[in-house]
């Protein structure tokens, strides 16, 4: 597997399907990091770091999950750049998008109000 990245949100997106209350994920720094964002967010309960990977704990209100999509965007083949001015909001505000700047990954609304570029990693809506 070479996009651990890509591995992390298809396993949320099979978690979700399958209603699921928790995900064990592979333990990354690039997955903590993406999980970090999503918690802060409130798209995920909250996440802890246990022997074999990183334990999600999916949030659901009532029977639907808040989460409903995660799409990749960046790829290692293709690596996609987005300026600060080019941030727009992912479905009308519902949803995120995620930002690799030179300070760390955030939210798009975040690295917009900072006046930050960077890779564009994925949208969650």
């Amino acid at each position: 597997m070479n996009d651990l990245t890509a591995d992390l949100l298809a396993r949320l997106q099979n978690g979700i399907e399958r209603k699921k209350e928790t995900v064990l994920v592979p333990n990354t720094k690039m997955n903590t990091e993406v999980l970090k964002v999503l918690e802060m967010e409130k798209m995920i309960v909250g996440f802890k770091v246990v022997d074999k990977g990183i334990d999600v704990e999916l949030m659901y209100d009532g029977k639907e999950p808040v989460i409903t999509v995660l799409r990749m965007i960046s790829k290692p083949g293709q690596r996609i750049y987005i300026a600060s001015k080019d941030l727009t909001p992912v479905m009308n505000g519902r949803g995120i998008a995620i930002v690799s700047t030179s300070k760390g990954l955030m939210s798009g609304a975040m690295a917009k109000s900072k006046k930050l570029g960077g890779e564009l990693i994925c949208k969650v809506w």
